[in-house]
């Protein structure tokens, strides 16, 4: 069920728990959704938090676990003994429960393992620990349903019931050959309508997706946004496999990879939460901000270098803001688009034709708003011709020049395994913003002759 939560239905649960009221607190969160008792459990106090994590059965608080909010269970963890933990760790999937041993000290990732019951969970979340991050390897679970080529359909069927077991849900069943190596997959369909007496080597698909245990998990995801996978396996370099990965940690991949583009887009230079510290916020937010203020600085001493024009042509200075807003706007609509393609994997063609394209473009965008910018300044603010021209002109540059540059930095990063968001963000606006005062000066100076 649902679980609705308001201000009425915390002060129940905080009466019951002050109450001890132990059997209707479980009664209470009896039907309910792990997920919807983990947001409980981030509204509570901590104190609280605690008590119903250690009254709820390792079942059902397992599962909370690997919803709650990282602070919220980084300190209930650290109130639970190694064995508490294992506790909640032995009803885990192994990737859950390797990503969350993986939050513990060395020390506390040693004291628990060493407590688990279950030496073969023990052994595979040793394993998983042992990749590196953000690599299938970490992504990937050990539980899965895998057959032998060799075993017949009759067999087969009797064998995979205590597999199915362990396996939340079977996407797939994935055959090996006598050396572990992946040779096809199944589905249950073509179990159930093949005859008994057949082999699995006669009617399993051969050709099945797979991707290296160290693969970038950014590229699962796109491999399996791609061809519309649900779950897909994990090989080794010899083509041994090791173990899947689901559709719901691809769904986490993404939904990290975007928050971390858009927090750099936004200009932060680390990964922070709303939840954060104001000195965490700060560190994250203040380099890119620095960068702005040297920007900004440069800017000055641009506009410090034409002062000459600014005594002769004092209108010039009422455009400034307008020039360097659309270099920086452009700029950012640019390398938005190109950023986009390159992380969905549409970006197609050479660079010289994406290049030109961002040229016709700019210049048709330029054209229409230098026209509508001229024909507004001779109505309304009596633009003297060479003024006109001098505006509109620089605008046109700045915009192709903006759009180009929009487009070729986010691709040149990328190529150089630089993550290409960093080019939606301060960086690419303050330097269109000075590359755009630069221009208009320059053209001015062409044009009006100072």
């Amino acid at each position: 069920m649902n679980l609705e939560i308001n201000n009425e239905f915390l002060d129940k649960l905080t009466e019951l728990i002050a109450s001890k009221s132990d059997k209707e607190i479980s009664a209470l969160f009896a039907e309910v959704h792990f997920a919807d008792i983990a947001e409980v459990l981030d509204e509570l106090d901590f104190d609280e938090a605690i008590y119903i994590i250690k009254l709820l059965d390792s079942e059902k608080t397992s599962e909370i676990l690997t919803e709650l909010d990282e602070d919220t269970r980084e300190k209930i963890l650290e109130n639970l003994s190694a064995q508490e933990i294992a506790d909640e760790i032995g009803e885990m999937d192994t990737d859950d429960a390797a990503d969350i041993i993986g939050e513990l000290s060395v020390e506390r990732q040693r004291r628990v393992i060493n407590a688990l019951e279950d030496d073969d969970l023990a052994a595979d979340i040793k394993e998983l620990l042992s990749y590196d991050d953000n690599t299938a390897g970490a992504l990937m679970a050990k539980e899965l349903v895998k057959v032998y080529e060799t075993w017949t359909v009759a067999g087969c069927m009797r064998r995979i019931r205590g597999q199915a077991k362990e396996v939340t849900r079977v996407h797939s069943i994935y055959v090996v050959d006598k050396e572990e190596k992946l040779v096809g997959r199944l589905s249950l369909k073509d179990l159930i309508t093949s005859k008994s007496d057949q082999k699995i080597a006669d009617i399993l698909k051969p050709k099945v997706d797979a991707v290296n245990v160290h693969e970038d998990d950014e590229e699962v995801a796109k491999i399996m946004a791609k061809y519309d996978l649900e779950a897909i396996p994990v090989v080794d370099d010899n083509n041994v496999l090791l173990g899947r990965i689901t559709i719901d940690d691809i769904v986490d991949v993404i939904r990290d990879e975007a928050d971390k583009d858009y927090q750099m887009a936004a200009g932060f230079s680390q990964d922070v939460e709303v939840n954060d510290s104001i000195l965490e916020i700060t560190k994250a937010r203040l380099p890119w901000l620095i960068l702005a203020l040297f920007g900004g600085f440069i800017s000055v001493s641009v506009l410090g270098s034409f002062d000459s024009a600014m005594d002769q042509y004092p209108e010039l200075f009422f455009f400034t803001p307008l020039i360097a807003a659309m270099a920086g706007n452009v700029g950012v609509q640019s390398s938005a688009i190109i950023v986009q393609g390159l992380a969905n994997d549409s970006l197609k063609g050479s660079l010289f034709k994406r290049l030109l394209k961002e040229i016709l473009q700019g210049l048709l965008n330029g054209f229409v708003l230098a026209a509508l910018l001229m024909s507004a300044g001779m109505l309304f603010l009596g633009f003297k011709i060479d003024l006109g021209i001098t505006v509109a002109a620089s605008l046109i540059s700045v915009i192709v020049i903006a759009s180009i540059i929009g487009t070729f930095i986010p691709i040149i990063l990328a190529r150089r395994g630089i993550d290409p968001a960093l080019a939606t963000g301060p960086f690419i606006t303050t330097s269109n913003d000075i590359l755009g005062i630069l221009i208009y000066f320059s053209i001015a100076k062409l044009i009006l002759g100072f």
